[in-house]
């Protein structure tokens, strides 16, 4: 599971954190799903996000695939609901859109454009670039809403 945390300084987009939750395949699908939310929980505790964004389910290939990325998207809702935040959804192809500007782009070059909008030299591991993908998508559905000069700016935090 990827999560990625960016921040709003005035007009740009500004990198927090981004990391994968890893979980040993071997182990029971509730213990992967416990150790998901405790690093979730974990992530949202030290960065105080005041929002989060996760990725809609598509349709998959395999029902059994589909299921566990439901369950993992389940308990990113509700780490952000536990903390009272709220919690925004968005398909993927409107994420490749917003970031790269085509709704059938690449990985490849959703992944580039992400480390260029947020001035990365090194791109985090790829369910991680994702999330960060995310985060700039609500960034920049949210904008309107720009923090008032001398507060405190919001934090995006997202999970794929």
């Amino acid at each position: 599971m990827g999560v990625g945390v960016v921040e709003r300084a005035g007009t740009r987009l500004v990198y927090v954190t981004a990391e994968t939750i890893k979980a040993p395949q071997k182990a029971s699908l509730d213990r992967r799903l416990l150790l998901m939310y405790q690093g979730l929980t974990r992530i949202i505790a030290a960065t105080e996000p005041d929002e989060v964004a996760v990725e809609d389910l598509f349709f998959a290939k395999h029902v059994t695939g589909a299921l566990k990325l439901a369950q993992a998207r389940g308990v990113a809702l509700l780490a952000g609901a536990e903390a009272g935040l709220p919690v925004a959804s968005y398909a993927p192809a409107l994420v490749k859109r917003t970031v790269a500007g085509r709704g059938r782009s690449d990985k490849s070059q959703v992944a580039r454009l992400v480390g260029a909008i947020l001035g990365l030299t090194e791109l985090p591991g790829e369910d991680a670039t994702d999330a960060l993908a995310i985060a700039i998508t609500h960034a920049q559905a949210t904008r309107s809403a720009l923090p008032i000069p001398g507060t405190r700016p919001k934090k995006k935090l997202s999970r794929r």
